[in-house]
Order: structure tokens, then C-alpha cells, then sequence
């Protein structure tokens, strides 16, 4: 029998993440798998497939699971447990690494021995007098830790993350840097070791209150692995030698963070709102000339406000004394980083750097086959997004982000998240390449109460007995009062099965050249009148709006938008798919607002 492309691009890339031939018959519900292996001889997938170590498989699973924000309880418990077997595998390595040169120098790892002596010495079991212990143990005690115990955290950094670490003594560090390279991971341990070693508190910022306690995960997984201390509180308090040091974990959301003071770090600051207010905050939190700023992001779009702080025109400012000088060029901060005219110090850090630097958990040509040039220059190669051409301006798409821990009506890892207020859902089935997207979007209730995304889901391969069953899952923990599915193409098997299992939700959406019309100036009515929201840890929703672009039809004869939907990018997904749940919302809903978009026949 034939197979469709979708089919066969389906199967190709559940090979090459190393799935076997009986694992893809059942989820593409393949006759057999003898097509698997005949595809894999005649198309050489063999060649193309990649062997992958423990750690890599790890390194894959966290960085999938880390993208989800709405996260579950079993999916947090298991993120921790993947961190701490990551951080694990590294210490290994170094512990291996060191015995390895002490076997070849006839010599035994004094930094060992140190960290043995100083476990000792935590533990309040003895002293080097003899003298007996003075009394409880202290919580978060790591007042015995020295510079040379850190010393296996720092061998199981790649170079870039040295290079970072080199510059710790900088006022303000100004990193733009590739998606998955580690950034959180390593400022989580120098935020540590520099609390250790001085008793100076820390505050890490970011956009939601989940994505901070990723530092607090890393930090928790960093102290277990390498000395084998426990960690617990929120904020963590460590008892040093220098005295006790906070580690606080703030949304930027929180008003009352500026009452804090300390070593900062801004988190994906170029996905932050109001970023001159956020800007104020952190310069007031850390205004004493012995306290550092640290700033790290992937970039968004030259449209954001932080912007001109990457490119030091906010300093310039329209000074003539200033116009003149010249900043290091995007190069010359992709080697080793460079202080610049404005005494920021500012690195770049893009997916070829991170594998110079021996960062090898990338496979740089199946990333460069799965997204287009431009996703992969933004997410990859720290290239901004010139959101001119786009439908959508980066600056109401901002307010649109949010941190969800305020939405009190909320629980996330409840049996029944939202209680028994409706919610809407929208099906996205991508029409070329082997994945589906799943939003559940609550609607207002009353009057001047938002749109909000409560849930997305992405489901890999075309098994759509899958996609039902994930959908059902859905259905037990919310009052489902609409499903939106795209049945153009593929989505039609999901629709059938849905439309029968839940025939009064289920409504059918065929795309045309009038219905996307209409599916998008839905979205841009409510985008631009400022009535949705979702977690600003959602970064993917914004780059997925970002991606509808103005055009014209295939005929010439009319007005209609298109995004980057094909085989290699999956970013406008999410976008369609929100807009099959908010269309359920009429398009002459009565408001005040009105858009600058109108229809025209």
C-alpha cells in the first residue's frame, strides 16, 4: 500500500530519536514494521542516526519537560529526579577524571580528602582539637565548604560556562545566549558557591514564579550531588561561615521584591514586560557597588523594550559625547565576551559556541532540518526577530504574559484544576509534520474578565487513537463546554472520533480563505484589546504569533495571512490552535474596543 509523506516524516523522526521499528508501527498503527526497515535502507536513516549516551537521553527528557509550564505533579517529581541524576552524572565524570590523573601522578585527590575532612566536621561529629560537638547541627549548614570543594563542580562546567565564571568579578554581565546551553543550570551553582563563600544573598528574577524555582531545583540537586547536603526552605537559607545567606526566588510580578537587596539575576529578561520598570527594581536591589547584576536571555524581537539595553543605545541615548563610541561588534562578544563602553559586560553565546566549548548534546543538522532559518538564527543562533512584517506587535503580545501562580481560581495539580467553571479547547493537528497541539483556554465569565491558557499540549506522531485518549484525559479534569478541530486534513480522524464520543462540544472548523480571515481577526481582536492571557513562561505562544504574516491569495484576488507551517517549524501551532477555542466567541462580540483590522468582501 502507499504511505502518505506525513506518515513516512512521521516515522523518520521517531527513528532518529531512537525510537525502534515495533515502538513506530504502534504509534503510527502500521501494518507491520518491515516498512520501518525498508525506509530506513532506501533512505539512509542509519547514516544519519546518532548514537546517545545516558546523559544525553537525560539532557533530551529535562529539556522537553522544562519546556512545559502548566507541569503536573508527577512530571515536577520526575524533573527533579532528572536533574539530580544530571548534576550525579556529572560529578561521576569528574570523580572519574580526577582518580584517573591520580592514578597516572602516583598522587591521591587532595580535594577529596579536604571535602572527606570537612563532611566531618559539617556533621558536628569532631573537631581538629577533639573538642566534643557544640550542639545541634545547624539547618543548611555549609559553613565548612572552601573555594577547593567546589573545585568538581567547576571541572564539570564546558568553557563557555567558565568563561562566565571568569567574569564573576564584572558589576553587570549582559549574556544573550542559544536555548538549552545551561545558563540556568550554571548560575544556579555560582549563585551558590558565591553565597558559600561570602554570605552574600542572592535573588534570581524571571517572568513566573515556576520558572525561578528552577533555580531553586538546581541549586537543591547542585548541594545534594556535589557535597551531600540537604537543602530545604523557600527562600533557602544557608548557614555559612561568613553568616547566613538568602537565596530568594521572585516573579517579577512580586511588588514587593524591591524590598529585597543582594547579588541579581534576571532571568530571560527579553521576555519580561515592562522591562524599564523591571530594570528599576532589580539597579534598586542591587545598588551597592558590591552587589552585581546579571542579566541572561535568548533574544525575542528588536521591538522589545530591553533591546536597547542589549545594544547600549539606551546609554548612548541621544548624547552627542556618546553618539560616536563605538561598541564591540556581535564577533567580538562571541569571543570570550567583551566589557563594553557602558561597563556592562556583554557575552554572546550561540548553539556553535555552547559545541566548541564542548557541549555535545546537540544534533545541530537534525535542529537546522527541523526549524526554518529564521526560528533557528532567533532560537539558536541569539539573532533578534524583526516583528515589522508581523501582524501582531511584540508590545501587546507583552501584556499578554503574565505570572499564572496569580490566578487564584487556578490549581494546577488538582484533581479538578478549575473547578466546575467551563472551559473551551482547541485542536491543532500540524498538516506536514508529526505533531498535534491541545490548548485549554478558560473564557470570562463575567464582564471585563479575560481569556486564559490554562494548558497546551503537544503530542508527538499521527497515532490519533492517542490524541483521543490524551483528549479524554482532558475531559475527566475539566467542564468541557467546546472543542474547536481543524479538519482540513489529518485533523479529520481525530474529529470523528471526538465528535462521537462528545458530539454536542465538537465542532468542526475547515479552513478556507474566509474562515482563517476570521480565526485570526479573532485573535487579533482579543490580542489587541488586551482581553487574554497566558504565563509569560509560555514563550513559545508569542513566537507563534509573531509568525502570522499579511499576504495575499495564491489568485491575487484577495487579502489573507499565512505562518510558517510546514514540515520544519511548528511554531504557529499553538496560534491556530488557540484561535479554534476563542472563535467560539462570536466575532461581533459587544465591547467597547475596536480593532484596526476589518473585513472586507
Amino acid at each position: 500500500m502507499a504511505y502518505s509523506p506525513e506518515i513516512r516524516e512521521a516515522a523518520k523522526r521517531l527513528y532518529l530519536r531512537h525510537w525502534t521499528p515495533d515502538e513506530i508501527r504502534n504509534e503510527l498503527t502500521l501494518p507491520n514494521n518491515r516498512i520501518i526497515y525498508y525506509w530506513a535502507d532506501k533512505h539512509n536513516w542509519r547514516d544519519l542516526l546518532r548514537e546517545e549516551d545516558v546523559d544525553e537521553a537525560i539532557a533530551r527528557r529535562i529539556v522537553m519537560l522544562t519546556e512545559i509550564s502548566d507541569k503536573s505533579g508527577n512530571q515536577i517529581k520526575e524533573l527533579d529526579m532528572l536533574i539530580e541524576k544530571h548534576v550525579k552524572l556529572k560529578k561521576q565524570r569528574v570523580d572519574l577524571a580526577r582518580k584517573a590523573a591520580d592514578i597516572e601522578n602516583g598522587t591521591t585527590s587532595a580535594t577529596n580528602k579536604g571535602k572527606g575532612a570537612n563532611k566531618n566536621n559539617g556533621g558536628n561529629k569532631s573537631d581538629n582539637s577533639g573538642n566534643k560537638p557544640s550542639g545541634r547541627k545547624k539547618k543548611n549548614d555549609v559553613s565548612h565548604l572552601t573555594k577547593e570543594d567546589f573545585g568538581a563542580w567547576y571541572d564539570s562546567l564546558f568553557e563557555y560556562q567558565k568563561t562566565m565564571h571568569e567574569n564573576l568579578h564584572q558589576r553587570i554581565r549582559n549574556i544573550l545566549k542559544s536555548r538549552q546551553v545551561g545558563a540556568t543550570y550554571y548560575f544556579s551553582g555560582e549563585a551558590f558557591e558565591n553565597a558559600v563563600l561570602t554570605g552574600d544573598p542572592q535573588i534570581f528574577l524571571s517572568a513566573s514564579r515556576s520558572q525561578a524555582e528552577v533555580f531553586r531545583t538546581y541549586i537543591v540537586a547542585i548541594a545534594h550531588e556535589f557535597f551531600e547536603i540537604e537543602l530545604t526552605g523557600n527562600p533557602i537559607v544557608l548557614n555559612t561561615a561568613h553568616g547566613a545567606a538568602e537565596c530568594r526566588f521572585l516573579s517579577t510580578n512580586g511588588k514587593t521584591a524591591q524590598s529585597y537587596h543582594g547579588h541579581v539575576y534576571v532571568d530571560e529578561y527579553f521576555w519580561i514586560g515592562k522591562f524599564d520598570q523591571l530594570n528599576k527594581v532589580a539597579s534598586a536591589m542591587a545598588a551597592h557597588k558590591h552587589w552585581r547584576k546579571t542579566y541572561f536571555s535568548t533574544p525575542s524581537t528588536k521591538a522589545h523594550p530591553a533591546y536597547t539595553f542589549w545594544t547600549g543605545d539606551h546609554w548612548k541615548n541621544g548624547n552627542s559625547t556618546r553618539e560616536e563610541i563605538e561598541f564591540p561588534t556581535f564577533d567580538e562578544m562571541r569571543d570570550n565576551g567583551r566589557l563594553c563602553p557602558d561597563k556592562q559586560w556583554r557575552y554572546v553565546v550561540t548553539l556553535l559556541d555552547a559545541q566548541r566549548g564542548g557541549c555535545d548534546l546537540f544534533d545541530i543538522e537534525e535542529l537546522r532540518d527541523e526549524y526554518n532559518t529564521d526560528e533557528f538564527n532567533n532560537l539558536f543562533m541569539c539573532i533578534f526577530i524583526d516583528d515589522a512584517d508581523s501582524v501582531f506587535k511584540f508590545s501587546d503580545l507583552e501584556k499578554c504574559m503574565v505570572d499564572a501562580t496569580r490566578w487564584q481560581d487556578y490549581k494546577p495539580n488538582a484533581l479538578q484544576p478549575f473547578g466546575n467553571r467551563e472551559v473551551w479547547l482547541g485542536y491543532d493537528p500540524s498538516r506536514t509534520r508529526d505533531n498535534a497541539t491541545l490548548v485549554v483556554v478558560a473564557p470570562g465569565e463575567k464582564e471585563g474578565e479575560k481569556f486564559r491558557i490554562l494548558e497546551k499540549h503537544y503530542w508527538r506522531g499521527l497515532n490519533f487513537s492517542h490524541h483521543v485518549s490524551e483528549i479524554q484525559k482532558i475531559y475527566a479534569k475539566y467542564r468541557v463546554t467546546y472543542i474547536g478541530v481543524d479538519t482540513t486534513g489529518i485533523g479529520a480522524g481525530v474529529f470523528d472520533s471526538i465528535s462521537t464520543l462528545y458530539p454536542r462540544e465538537a465542532v468542526s472548523i475547515h479552513y478556507s480563505v474566509s474562515s482563517k480571515t476570521r480565526l485570526v481577526l479573532k485573535m487579533i481582536d482579543v490580542i489587541e484589546g488586551g482581553r487574554i492571557e497566558w504565563d509569560a513562561s509560555h514563550k513559545d505562544i508569542a513566537m507563534s504569533c509573531l509568525a502570522i504574516r499579511r499576504t495575499i491569495t495564491d489568485t491575487g484576488g484577495a487579502i489573507t495571512f499565512k505562518a510558517s507551517r510546514d514540515q520544519v517549524t511548528g511554531h504557529a501551532d499553538v496560534f491556530f490552535a488557540i484561535s479554534h477555542a476563542v472563535i467560539n466567541e462570536p466575532l461581533n462580540y459587544a465591547h467597547k474596543r475596536k480593532s484596526q483590522w476589518i473585513m472586507q468582501n
